[in-house]
């Protein structure tokens, strides 16, 4: 991995700082003279700041956009305008990377590989190649100095959250920044996600409509991860292009399954539900692309998720205080455990009804910022709540999964789907699995799991 360098800190600690430092100057002036904050041109800057620099703090940005309550509403509006594509960097920088991973005679390891970036995002860029054998290949390069970008940035972060909870104390983001931290470093390596590519290939061997794309071990590193060419359409695309709603309905199903079977059998996420990392087949199978954030929960955590659904539906407080807990929260009172209620069940209503319906009533995102802001003044009210670092991806593949859904515009008996992965639901058979998949493997397992 390329050298955490002092340089190339201090360089972005620079450039991360002359962005945000006017507009920490001006939110410590507000505090001081006694006024009110204007939010919305507050976060509009701060959007822009942030969308000039690219790299992990956009990243950490973008995520901390899709947590309800992470953020105040003004600015999770203008944070989730952020767009991952970064222009890619040229082929001086290929070239370089590609020499340094493969040696100097890399080009002669193929029977082609493209100059340009097929595409480009905040940690790394994608060039499509052709093996020797034939076999068309997608080569994710690490940029440079990522490794010294993220610990930057992760220090700027850390200010900003500090600043954030100085003048709102309804949330404690301190958990939220812990696991940001250990996912953004992980993201840096390619060999582990490597790993994670096989163990989705492993956990999903049994489901035909979902494919991971093989990893081509000879031709990986760290920073270098070939995988092979998967065809498809994106899925923004499929869903622009007018799809019939038999297919939308069936190609939801289907993502539904590539997220969730993971999870309920294996305890394991995939954390970043960009919509950039799926295409769909001819078929209306699933591909899925980018194995850099993912997450792993030990079984009480899963039984916990199950657990609040089936409090949600009976009223058994009981069972909710002890799911909640299983989650990560603590100190739970009568009082906070309404104010969380009535965000688990709007995430859980889906579930909840047997009958087919979209995703959300209203179909819009109006409703679901409205229940976040109530929310939060609720969580003011009683006193605030410290956000678990288990709560961080588990909220964002709810909600980043049924952002993909509203716009698939799928009616969908949610309720049996779910049903069905859950019936026959066993922590220990779960822990079992999960030894098992990781002792095939031969890997260790995760720090999470222990």
């Amino acid at each position: 991995m390329d050298e955490n360098r002092l340089g190339s800190r201090l360089r972005r600690y620079t450039r991360v700082g002359t962005s945000l430092g006017g507009l920490a100057v001006q939110l410590g002036a507000n505090r001081v003279l006694g006024t009110k904050l204007d939010q919305g041109k507050h976060a509009s800057a701060l959007k822009d700041a942030l969308g000039d620099l690219k790299g992990p703090l956009m990243k950490a940005a973008q995520l901390l956009a899709s947590i309800p309550d992470a953020l105040p509403k003004e600015y999770a509006e203008d944070l989730r305008q952020l767009q991952s594509n970064a222009p890619p960097m040229g082929w001086t920088f290929v070239k370089r990377r590609m020499k340094s991973e493969l040696g100097s005679d890399w080009q002669g390891k193929f029977q082609s590989f493209e100059r340009e970036a097929a595409a480009a995002a905040s940690l790394g860029q994608v060039h499509r190649a052709v093996l020797p054998d034939g076999t068309d290949v997608a080569c994710k390069l690490q940029y440079p100095d990522m490794s010294s970008a993220v610990e930057a940035d992760l220090r700027q972060l850390a200010w900003a959250f500090g600043l954030y909870r100085s003048y709102d104390k309804a949330i404690d983001p301190s958990g939220v920044f812990v696991e940001l931290s250990a996912r953004l470093r992980e993201e840096l390596d390619y060999v582990r996600e490597a790993r994670h590519l096989r163990l989705y290939d492993e956990m999903l061997a049994d489901e035909p409509v979902v494919h991971v794309p093989p990893v081509h071990e000879e031709f990986s590193t760290e920073r270098l991860l070939t995988m092979t060419w998967v065809h498809g359409t994106p899925l923004i695309d499929f869903i622009r292009g007018g799809a019939l709603e038999e297919d939308r309905q069936t190609v939801a199903k289907n993502m539904f399954r590539a997220w969730y079977v993971p999870f309920y059998n294996y305890g394991v996420i995939h954390g970043d539900p960009h919509f950039g990392n799926y295409t769909i087949r001819d078929d209306l199978g699933i591909n899925m692309l980018d194995f850099g954030c993912v997450r792993f929960f030990q079984a009480k955590f899963v039984k916990g998720v199950i657990d609040l659904y089936e409090a949600l539906q009976t009223g058994n407080d009981d069972l909710a205080v002890s799911a909640y807990e299983a989650w990560g929260f603590t100190d739970i009172t009568r009082e906070l455990i309404d104010v969380l209620h009535v965000w688990a069940g709007f995430i859980f209503q889906p579930l909840l009804e047997d009958k087919p319906r979209l995703i959300t009533q209203t179909n819009t995102g109006e409703y679901g910022a409205e229940v976040a802001k109530n929310v939060h003044q609720e969580l003011k009210r009683v006193g605030g709540v410290k956000l678990p670092r288990e709560f961080v991806f588990m909220d964002r593949a709810a909600i980043g999964l049924g952002s993909v859904f509203m716009h698939l515009d799928a009616e969908i008996n949610w309720h049996r789907m779910f049903n069905e992965l859950i019936h026959d639901f066993d922590v220990d058979t779960m822990i079992e699995r999960q030894r098992v998949l990781f002792t095939k493997h031969g890997q260790p397992m995760p720090e999470e799991l222990d």
